[in-house]
């Protein structure tokens, strides 16, 4: 889990590092495609190939991601606390998401028959079933079959040329599937709720959505880019979030009108581009699943045949008080196999008898262990040991208890 989330945040902290170099060198296509990076990313672990070379992603990265198994395995409890917080983060915001959406779906009411006969003379090649009267359109939202969310008094002013604009945008927000992209975005925000990267990339990603969608608008139809930002500048409905919370900030604009200004990339240069990143995205995935990530070691073993020979003494105050239980260890063992610390774990420990504790801490700090393992080389690790002290077991009041394996 934590390799995963450093694996998303590199993808994440890439996107938004690169998205502005690459929109001027190659176009909006080609910079909204650097979002792929974080799903690649993510999806590392279930990748099927194991052999590949690390030869993209840096050692700190591989450092980084040890660092954190091995955290989280020596934490457990920790991990379970943080594995719950993150649940209910998740399923609030999965929630809210959902209520939102239901909300904008339930506003949507069909289009009326003098709507569709505008919309049909100025994009006869948009199905009107597919069209939708909302107060918050023109826009695009995501269902089984996506819908043209447009309001009821969409071009009243019979300016054709600005609605077939308006429409040509919409439905190449259709063709690219950027209503189910934005809808993913939505639900990986909600899963990262506590990430900070992650809400400083949705705006961004849903306005590389939108420069993407007006350059493919105004290369595919052949439109003037003048007559296309004088619709851009007049209209409310050119939205910068084509799924759920359709809104056009200042600065968005801005960044859309520099687009349109020198939309025209040569589409040898766009291609290779965008493929160039696909492939160097694939390549940032097969590189982080094939690094060396070490799992955190099991923990160290018991040197049964030396702790024989050093067991624990029932304490005789423990024998006329009849106490009796299960003393649980927790041992952080040097490299060298020697006890560093020892700590008593309350709630696994079946007794709370400070003298069985004592004897059995005695005891484990002249034990000597197995180390774990990491690359060959033994290291600091625990080991957790419980220790029985039973009267059953006792055939005479100073029979010593034997320690757990």
């Amino acid at each position: 889990m934590a390799t995963v989330l450093l694996d998303v945040t590199l993808g994440l902290v890439l996107a938004l590092a690169l998205r502005r170099p690459t929109r001027r060198l190659l176009g909006a296509g080609p910079a909204f495609t650097l979002w792929l990076w974080p799903l690649l990313l993510a999806l590392v672990p279930w990748l099927p190939m194991r052999a590949m070379p690390a030869y993209v992603l840096p050692p700190v990265l591989a450092q980084a991601r040890e660092s954190a198994a091995a955290v989280l395995a020596a934490t457990p409890r920790t991990h379970d606390t943080w594995l719950l917080l993150w649940s209910a983060g998740a399923a609030l915001a999965l929630l809210r998401l959902g209520i939102a959406y239901v909300r904008l779906r339930r506003a949507a009411r069909p289009a009326p028959p003098s709507l569709r006969a505008r919309v049909a003379a100025a994009a006869p090649g948009l199905d009107p079933r597919r069209l939708r009267v909302h107060p918050q359109g023109p826009a695009v939202l995501w269902a089984p079959r996506s819908f043209v969310l447009l309001p009821a008094d969409f071009a009243r002013d019979g300016d054709r040329a600005r609605m077939r604009m308006v429409l040509a945008h919409e439905c190449t927000h259709l063709r690219r599937l950027d209503p189910l992209w934005s809808l993913l975005a939505e639900i990986a925000a909600a899963l990262l709720w506590f990430h900070p990267l992650a809400w400083l990339a949705l705006p961004r990603f849903r306005l590389d959505q939108e420069l993407a969608c007006d350059e493919r608008t105004l290369r595919a139809d052949d439109a003037d880019a003048s007559a296309y930002a004088h619709t851009l500048l007049s209209s409310t409905g050119m939205d910068i979030a084509p799924v759920l919370i359709p809104w056009l900030a200042e600065p968005q604009l801005k960044e859309r009108l520099t687009m349109i200004r020198r939309h025209r990339t040569r589409t040898s240069v766009r291609i290779a581009g965008t493929l160039g990143l696909a492939l160097v995205g694939t390549g940032l995935a097969l590189s982080a699943q094939a690094m060396p990530t070490t799992r955190a070691p099991a923990g160290a073993t018991q040197d049964l045949t030396f702790n024989a020979s050093a067991q624990p003494s029932y304490p005789a105050a423990s024998i006329r008080n009849q106490e009796q239980g299960t003393v649980v260890l927790n041992v952080l063992v040097n490299p060298d196999g020697s006890v560093k610390q020892v700590d008593y774990d309350p709630k696994a420990s079946t007794t709370t008898s400070g003298n069985l504790i004592a004897a059995a801490s005695e005891a484990a700090m002249r034990w000597r262990f197995h180390p774990a393992l990491r690359n060959g080389q033994p290291i600091e690790s625990h080991a957790r040991v419980p220790v029985e002290f039973s009267l059953q077991l006792l055939p005479t009041a100073n029979q010593e208890a034997k320690p757990g394996k």
